[in-house]
């Protein structure tokens, strides 16, 4: 008779052990799967800072005087290479960003430039690139967003705090870099 309840208790025992090693190992996932998601970024990222010196090279051949615009493109690519962190990446690339797109306002006043075709190979790669970047973001917002939720809900926020599973940051761009470039000459 003093068996039954002993085994229910076991069974419920049981039960806890399996669910908390679910939720860790569904933390882990999650976790490794951020990671993963941001390594695609730099992947893209690197390809990025890999076309700029050839971009800025062709451009030059036109607008040799436009030194400040390649200056602030070689400088920011340079940040945004050796930035440490999300948000410092973040910060980094919004700034190369900005700088991008004053290389391509100053390529407008460029006719010969602009039909060049080593440029428009290159404008269209970094267009690609950038697309891939956009979406290797996405995913990875969304993964971080997946993490961090389940990080915050009961129960799996007390598995969480136990083995130390901390929020990741979400990789954003300022509000600045979604509007158009103002350009002043």
């Amino acid at each position: 008779m003093v068996l039954g309840p002993i085994l229910v208790f076991l069974g419920l025992i049981g039960a806890f052990i399996l669910a908390f090693i679910g939720i860790y190992n569904r933390l882990v996932v999650l976790r490794n799967r951020t990671e993963n998601a941001w390594f695609q970024i730099d992947v893209q990222l690197k390809r990025r800072y890999d076309l700029i010196p050839n971009l800025v090279e062709t451009v030059k051949g036109y607008a040799a005087h436009e030194k400040e615009v390649f200056e602030k493109v070689t400088e920011a690519r340079a940040k945004a290479i050796s930035a440490e962190g999300v948000n410092k990446q973040a910060e980094a690339e919004n700034m190369l960003t900005g700088a991008l797109k004053t290389l391509f306002a100053v390529a407008e006043n460029y006719p010969e430039l602009k039909a060049n075709e080593n440029f428009l190979m290159l404008q269209e790669e970094l267009s690609g690139t950038e697309s891939k970047i956009a979406y290797a973001r996405q995913f990875y917002n969304d993964s971080v967003l997946a993490y961090n939720t389940k990080i915050e809900v009961f129960p799996s926020n007390i598995v969480a705090s136990i083995f130390g599973f901390r929020p990741k940051e979400y990789f954003e761009i300022e509000e600045a870099s979604r509007a158009p470039v103002k350009v002043e000459f």
